[in-house]
């Protein structure tokens, strides 16, 4: 399916206008629980930063036009009654604008200038440009007036607090143009060598090539799958700073960063169509691997934090990753793998398992990537039957990697630990009806009504058919209309929004899905992929979603949502639109 050359039209408030590679997009949202009656450039770059204000004016009396904006891939557009102004990218570091018949004020978002915090203003001699320099991510915005007239300037060179900024126009009936730029320290004079029509022809093409490519098999019974995908496109950004590889981040409001398991999702959702930019996402944290083989907990331009690790669902990631790639990873490829996912296997073997003990403990909730669930409650540093399970996934994927390797010795290892690492789950954890968290230093056990305690699902053909059998049952519990809740509704620690107390969350949608379907509970996946799909398509790409009443929560662009829901679409349309089940069905 192609994709329309203009692309899905979307709200601002939702997802920010930008581009693959940008640095910066062009929003109201500043930040949690922080949005702006005007759109601004907001840089990702050492941190989510506001960094210009962009005022659209009436042309005729000078004062702000109360403007609607209307917003798909390849071009923003203000629109008023007696003009529009229209913005679309050139380079990831450059947008272009033009106005008719309003004109447009660009200034600094921060009102005061100190010797370490603020944006300083001022024309630039050499470039004959305006430049806006900000202390917060340590770049230059540079302004070119291509056509029209600079109709006034405040605050050049201001000290302290000061109205920075400039106004451009046209003369009546004309047009105007200008570049903006987010650069370092100097670069040659601005030159446009495109029309302002060709550029928005090349950004149309540049996100229609990428759809096509990532979801060629979309349809009408996938809705939502081109707006999913601009998503994933816009939250991409070249490497800069710490961040050693193309990324995609998590959003570009202000979860802007990757962590480490959130970039398994996208890896995956993009492998069979942009397997370079794929492969990258699934080894960006393994770049900042440390001594001990942990992965760090999240990575964004500036910093990497190390005080927690996430899950290890790299394993079961690479496995799926391996077969959604359209060639195979080359030997030294594979080599190097390998030797990063043995190390970070073994330290969760070492570093995660208290002297005698046969299973792995979580630190806290947020080493599971569940950071405040109920399984939690008890005590933070356990023992949970959702980590053995991910930790055994991996071990049998390291064994299939090794025997590929030609490394019998240590295939036939990682078996033998995948194997005890099940059977001391099952033993430990297993009572027959549920599974169990263990407090490492009470050693006191605990059952919980968290959707987390269900994830041994993931082992799906590696369980026994009971045990399967009886999760399938607990899972069905947790599907609301919208699809698998957090913790179940009906439990006194359910909260609306209460982060993974309740919402639905689209990692643990996928991983569940998946494992039901590899145990034979087709049924049942089928309707939460179902139920899921629909939510995305009624109430977009949220970090998460109350799951009584499916409205989006929290950061509304969110790529590992985008991602669940491209997997989730894809494989129905690879089904062939099956009818739907019963909601009964397991």
């Amino acid at each position: 399916m192609t994709a329309d050359r203009s692309g899905p039209a979307f709200s601002l408030h939702d997802i920010p206008f930008s581009t693959h590679g940008s640095w910066f997009g062009i929003s109201p949202v500043l930040g949690e629980h922080r949005r702006a009656d005007d759109l601004h450039l907001v840089s990702h770059q050492n941190g989510m930063h506001a960094v210009l204000r962009l005022v659209p004016l009436d042309a005729q009396t000078g004062e702000r036009a109360d403007s609607r904006v209307q917003a798909t891939p390849s071009l923003l557009r203000w629109v008023h009654g007696r003009g529009s102004i229209d913005c679309a990218y050139e380079r990831p570091d450059t947008v272009r604008m033009r106005g008719t018949g309003l004109g447009l004020r660009i200034m600094a978002a921060a009102e005061t200038l100190t010797p370490f915090t603020g944006t300083y203003f001022y024309r630039d001699p050499v470039a004959g440009a305006y430049v806006f320099t900000s202390y917060e991510t340590g770049r230059r915005y540079r302004v070119t007036v291509l056509s029209g007239v600079v109709d006034e300037v405040s605050g050049s060179q201001a000290l302290g607090a000061a109205d920075r900024g400039l106004t451009i126009t046209a003369e009546a009936g004309g047009t105007w143009e200008a570049a903006v730029e987010e650069l370092d320290t100097a670069r040659r004079p601005y030159v446009g060598t495109e029309e302002f029509g060709q550029v928005v022809t090349a950004a149309e093409r540049a996100f229609a090539a990428f759809a096509d490519a990532v979801a060629p098999w979309r349809s009408s019974r996938t809705p939502a799958a081109e707006l999913a995908v601009y998503v994933l496109w816009s939250a991409t950004v070249d490497p800069a700073g710490l961040v050693t590889r193309p990324a995609v981040l998590m959003s570009k409001h202000w979860m802007d960063k990757v962590w480490s398991w959130d970039h398994c999702f996208n890896a995956l959702a993009l492998a069979p169509g942009a397997p370079a930019l794929a492969r990258d996402q699934f080894s960006l944290p393994f770049d900042h691997q440390d001594e001990s083989g942990a992965l760090p907990d999240s990575v964004t331009h500036s910093e990497v934090l190390h005080n927690f690790v996430k899950p290890p669902i790299h394993g079961w990631t690479l496995g799926l990753l391996r077969r959604r790639l359209p060639t195979p990873l080359t030997s030294a490829e594979l080599t190097e793998t390998y030797a990063r996912l043995s190390r970070w296997t073994d330290f969760w073997l070492t570093a995660r398992r208290a002297p005698g003990a046969a299973l792995p403990h979580y630190q806290h909730g947020n080493d599971s990537g569940w950071d405040n669930a109920t399984t939690f409650d008890p005590e933070r540093v356990i023992v949970s039957a959702d980590l053995a399970a991910f930790l055994t996934l991996q071990l049998h994927e390291l064994a299939a990697v090794a025997a590929e390797l030609g490394l019998a010795d240590e295939a036939s290892r990682w078996s033998r630990t995948a194997e005890a690492t099940q059977a001391a789950m099952l033993d430990e954890l297993w009572t027959g009806e549920r599974f169990v968290a263990q407090g490492v230093d009470s050693a006191r056990t605990w059952s919980t009504s968290s959707l987390l305690d269900l994830l041994p699902i993931t082992l799906g053909e590696h369980l026994p058919e009971s045990v399967a059998k009886t999760l399938a049952v607990r899972i069905e519990a947790h599907l609301t209309p919208y699809g698998l809740a957090t913790e179940l509704p009906g439990s006194p620690h359910y909260r609306s929004d209460g982060y993974w107390r309740g919402p639905i969350w689209a990692p643990a949608t996928v991983l569940v899905e998946d494992g039901l379907r590899r145990a034979g509970h087709h049924r049942l996946a089928d309707e939460i992929s179902a139920r899921f799909r629909a939510l995305c398509e009624t109430h977009g790409f949220a970090e998460n979603f109350d799951a009584l009443t499916g409205t989006g929560l929290r950061d509304r662009a969110y790529t590992w949502t985008a991602a669940g829901y491209l997997l989730l679409a894809e494989a129905y349309e690879r089904r062939g639109a099956a009818p739907r089940s019963s909601p009964s069905a397991v």
